[in-house]
């Protein structure tokens, strides 16, 4: 079987999603990523302060909750 490549990405760092060290909701890969911004997704607490900095110096600071990147909508419109 062919190796697919790994659509999702730490924006810090660019460590894969399904890579070894990457941080999962409750430490499970079906849970999704751990941390994530309006961004995207990020790998580690390291990746999440990193971006958290960044941001502020910027003045980019989200005002509200990113919603969650891996969330399946419950109503589907055709």
């Amino acid at each position: 079987m062919l190796a697919r490549p790994d659509a999702y990405r730490c924006i810090e760092c660019g460590l894969p999603y399904r890579a070894p060290g990457f941080h999962h909701y409750h430490g499970m890969l079906e849970e999704g990523p751990a941390y994530w911004t309006d961004r995207g997704i990020l790998c580690s607490p390291q990746c999440s302060l990193s971006h958290h900095n960044k941001r502020r110096a910027e003045g980019t600071l989200p005002q509200e909750p990113a919603s969650d990147p891996f969330e399946v909508p419950t109503v589907f419109r055709r």
